[in-house]
């Protein structure tokens, strides 16, 4: 088969020695790295930062602090239907006249979500509830007792 091209690879094949680099040695140890990872970029580095990393100093955006978020923890209202027997069993709900009462902070979670089909007449105790959950427990012969906010 015959090549019909070129390798990439022709330039500097000969005598070079420098490969295009000038007198010799001028590419050949550390020193023309500059030191090493981040240094010289506020020094000998800065035309090349200010080029393409024009970004590297200063702070970007804002964070959050952790101890101010609160973290959500959230279950359907159709999972909590599903397995209300199942937790009546077990001790972590209780039955009050016709209600199964759920007090979801004490399965570990504080929030809950509309999601579902409700069919039971549950009493559902939590710190946040969405209007659709709401809404579904009552039209179910349930009702919800939201807990005060930490």
């Amino acid at each position: 088969m015959v090549v019909r091209r070129r390798k990439k690879s022709r330039k500097l094949r000969g005598r070079t020695r420098t490969m295009g680099w000038g007198r010799v040695g001028q590419h050949r140890k550390s020193g023309s790295r500059g030191g090493f990872g981040a240094v010289g970029m506020h020094k000998h580095k800065w035309i090349w930062m200010l080029k393409y990393a024009p970004n590297w100093y200063g702070k970007h955006g804002f964070v959050n602090p952790t101890s101010k978020t609160e973290d959500v923890r959230e279950i359907n209202v159709g999972l909590l239907d599903e397995i209300a027997e199942k937790l009546v069993r077990e001790g972590k709900a209780v039955i009050e006249g016709d209600l199964i009462v759920i007090d979801v902070t004490k399965l570990g979670f504080n929030k809950v979500t509309g999601s579902g089909k409700v069919t039971r007449k549950m009493k559902i105790i939590a710190e946040y509830v969405t209007e659709n959950a709401k809404k579904k427990v009552e039209e179910a012969g349930g009702l919800v007792q939201l807990l005060e906010r930490r």
